[in-house]
């Protein structure tokens, strides 16, 4: 449940409001439900799953169409290019927010200390 809400983009507790302020960017906490979300420590993880499943997919992609249209290879950068930046538009801030919500539910990095989230099971 936690990792659907955070794939969302919404708060790992309660589901209604947005973890995310802008693009990136996590909230402190929820403005909904109070949830203190400050604890998150994505770093790196968000940006090396995008690139990891980014690479397979374009390379399937690049593969497929050229061995089946034999495109001159601008046309093959350009569509390739195309498909990967949108990828990773779609993936990056979906992936950060699922992994928030996997940290909050499994109370690492410090939301282990949240009275409140002790109270709530972890589903």
């Amino acid at each position: 449940m936690a990792l659907s809400r955070g794939w969302r983009r919404r708060c790992p507790a309660c589901g209604e409001a947005s973890m995310m302020h802008g693009y990136l960017k996590v909230r402190e906490a929820c403005p909904e439900c109070g949830e203190a979300l400050h604890h998150q420590r994505a770093d790196d993880g968000p940006a090396y799953l995008t690139i990891l499943i980014v690479a397979k997919v374009s390379m399937a992609f690049y593969m497929t169409v050229f061995l089946a249209f034999e495109f001159a290879p601008w046309v093959m950068i350009l569509l390739t290019w195309s498909v990967a930046l949108g990828m990773i538009a779609y993936l990056l801030p979906r992936l950060k927010g699922a992994i928030v919500a996997f940290q909050w539910a499994r109370r690492m990095h410090g939301f282990e200390g949240d009275e409140r989230a002790v109270a709530r099971p972890a589903g």
